[in-house]
């Protein structure tokens, strides 16, 4: 499979292009405009690099990895939509619910899959929660260290984390959706989000200007809890018993974090030639929306 990263920052290097390359059956195919980057990536990894998309479809693409500036995301996804190839965005698909509508709807109106990039889901120790059948209460932190900005930027820039999270662990359609926030000067400092559906319950807080950069996930349900730290380092407590199931050093980062189960979940549709439907990161989009709105209300 030839298989383009496009855009070659800190997070494609350091979580998609790792996977891809230990993949025997991937070619990965590096673009970008810098060609300090380009030329650097594609020693190291032993591939090929276009300036372009353009340059990369017509050289041929089974699939394609979009980890550039969220500003950049509609002209890529649109591009490479258009030519029939497979598109994986890293989170977010666009800053708006508009833009991520206008870029799904072409999607689906093109059959062509299109994924984003939603790594909590893919966490081990997540996922492990996502499959207890009657947890009920979920809390969430994610905290920056003197990091406060415009809430469009925080929500749909890193917030989106915690929201999607949510979704996927305690509702995927919230019946009440409860926001509160602290802002000062137009930039937002700290929020909370409370999602409810029934008798479950989820608790999001982001603060920005926090003493620590961390986060932390807590999951309960009848006789047990879960505990999870920078989302390796977990405390399950069961029917009384705490057992400490610390973070193992020789797995790989990208495993860790989420990245590995997303990169395989993606190319495993793309190789059973399986379409991706975004209806469901869409819906997470529009819970930013939703949030961003209650904020600058």
């Amino acid at each position: 499979m030839r298989v383009a990263v496009v855009g070659l920052g800190d997070i494609a290097a350091k979580a998609y292009l790792p996977v891809l390359a230990a993949d025997p059956d991937v070619i990965p195919v590096l673009v970008t405009r810098d060609r300090e980057v380009r030329d650097r990536l594609a020693r190291t990894h032993r591939t090929e690099s276009h300036v372009d998309v353009g340059a990369a479809v017509a050289a041929g693409l089974d699939a394609a990895f979009v980890t550039a500036a969220t500003e950049a995301h509609g002209p890529l996804v649109t591009e490479l939509l258009e030519a029939g190839v497979p598109v994986h965005v890293d989170k977010p698909l666009d800053s708006t619910y508009e833009g991520a509508a206008r870029l799904a709807d072409l999607a689906v109106r093109l059959g062509v899959s299109l994924a984003v990039g939603f790594n909590r889901r893919h966490v081990p120790a997540y996922a492990a929660v996502a499959r207890w059948p009657e947890r009920d209460v979920v809390l969430m932190q994610k905290h920056r260290t003197g990091l406060p900005g415009a809430a469009r930027w925080v929500v749909f820039d890193d917030f989106v984390h915690v929201l999607d999270t949510l979704r996927f662990l305690v509702t995927p359609e919230p019946d009440v959706v409860d926001v509160s926030a602290r802002t000062s000067a137009g930039l937002l400092h700290r929020v909370l989000v409370t999602l409810r559906q029934g008798d479950r319950v989820g608790i999001g807080v982001m603060d920005r200007s926090s003493g620590t950069t961390r986060e932390m996930l807590e999951a309960l349900a009848p006789g047990r809890r879960r505990r999870v730290v920078d989302l390796v380092d977990v405390v399950d407590h069961d029917g009384g018993v705490e057992v400490s199931r610390p973070a193992d050093g020789w797995a790989p980062v990208p495993e860790q974090r989420g990245f590995t189960g997303l990169c395989r979940a993606f190319l495993g549709a793309v190789r059973e030639g399986r379409t991706l439907d975004p209806s469901d990161a869409l819906r997470t989009h529009r819970l930013c929306e939703l949030v961003v709105g209650r904020i600058d209300g």
